[in-house]
């Protein structure tokens, strides 16, 4: 039963995370129908991702009385109307709107079934929480090119009608298979939400790990086919491939990454990521020929994925299981907050006239500051130590 549970979650992140990143593909449609620019395009992709933000503490919240697998239940339902409230959009706002509650569905549903995989299988969160991910991770590989052939049979509506009609599929195959027997007697342990913020320490440099690149990221992937057609010169199909490949070396690297978290010491490893980010992201603004552009796409879509199920299994390993939900939604929500600007913040600095490479060198000069002070807080042990944490001699 545990491993049925599983298996439906893996296939309901994959719809959740399919509905966060489909805008990407959908630029230049909704541009035309809606005649908006590129700043106006970049809000409805940030309201998507301030949307998964907003309802994580709230949701957090409410896991002090709710079991998470109900909650996750919750989030099915308003996933499926928000897709096809969505697919009905008939002005900016209502397409804003359905956006932001595409976003409230996802982030209600990780600040709810994350916390539920460390429950399911306390004694290996880096490896089920890998293959969550690489779920995820497979919908972001679809949708550009489901996206692609929806637009040459239809409109962009029928990849958010077809997002509806999994949706409810899913939620109902989650009815079935989640009832009370499935689930620890450990797993609905948060009553107390003050609680878990006394691990403040905990939350705040997992915030602080995550939030600055997640928010160049953010910006840097919905803005990609744009960035390889006018600077780099490539043809859409081509550019589209680009994103396609972006997404695809994050399915290995979601399996391989939350692997190596349960055997590398955590802090050490998030940091090496962080770093890899900044050397890409530079080596992409300078490297030009297809083939180059080929493997630095590949490199950033491997490392960026990377980081998400070694922080998760640092921050699940860090924090108490009675106050592992709600101290990971506070994370979760804090971080993705200020990471969901990025998209508009890069469409706006594009309005005002800077060049893509000239923002992309500035945040990694940014990126690399921020690491510099992560680096002087680990030398000076303040991060808090995973109790399982691997030792010197385990590692060797």
């Amino acid at each position: 039963m545990t491993s049925r549970l599983f298996g439906t979650l893996c296939g309901f992140v994959f719809l959740v995370n399919f509905g966060r990143v489909a805008f990407a593909p959908l630029v230049e449609p909704l541009r035309t129908e809606f005649g908006i620019g590129s700043a106006a395009v970049g809000l409805v992709i940030s309201l998507v991702w301030w949307g998964s933000a907003l309802p994580r503490i709230p949701v957090g919240v409410l896991l002090t009385r709710v079991p998470r697998h109900r909650v996750v239940l919750g989030t099915g339902v308003l996933l499926t109307a928000a897709a096809a409230f969505t697919a009905s959009a008939t002005s900016l706002l209502t397409l804003q709107l359905g956006a932001f509650c595409i976003g409230l569905a996802s982030g209600a549903y990780f600040v709810s079934a994350v916390p539920l995989l460390g429950e399911l299988y306390p004694e290996s969160v880096g490896r089920v929480v890998g293959i969550h991910g690489m779920a995820s991770q497979l919908a972001a590989v679809v949708v550009p090119t489901v996206a692609v052939w929806l637009l040459s049979q239809a409109t962009w509506r029928a990849v958010f009608w077809l997002l509806t009609a999994a949706a409810a599929v899913v939620t109902l195959a989650l009815a079935v298979v989640a009832d009370g027997d499935t689930v620890p007697e450990n797993a609905d342990a948060d009553r107390d939400f003050l609680a878990a913020l006394t691990h403040w320490r905990t939350i705040l440099l997992g915030v602080v790990m995550v939030a600055a690149l997640g928010f160049v990221w953010q910006g840097l992937f919905n803005f990609y086919v744009e960035y390889m057609t006018t600077v780099k010169g490539l043809s859409p199909t081509t550019a589209g491939t680009m994103l396609t490949v972006v997404f695809a070396a994050g399915v290995p690297a979601f399996w391989l990454s939350g692997r190596l978290a349960d055997r590398l010491p955590n802090v050490p490893y998030v940091l090496a990521i962080h770093l890899a980010f900044v050397v890409c992201l530079v080596a992409l603004t300078l490297v030009s020929s297809r083939a180059a552009l080929f493997a630095v796409t590949a490199a950033i879509g491997y490392v960026v994925h990377s980081l998400f199920p070694a922080l998760d299994t640092y921050v699940l390993g860090v924090l108490p299981a009675d106050n592992r939900a709600a101290a990971y939604a506070v994370f979760s929500g804090t971080a993705l907050l200020l990471e969901a600007g990025g998209s508009g913040t890069l469409g706006y600095l594009r309005e005002v006239g800077l060049g893509f490479d000239v923002v992309f060198l500035a945040a990694a000069g940014g990126l690399t500051a921020v690491l510099l002070g992560l680096t002087a807080l680990y030398v000076l042990d303040a991060f808090p130590r995973p109790a399982a944490e691997p030792t010197d001699a385990s590692v060797s």
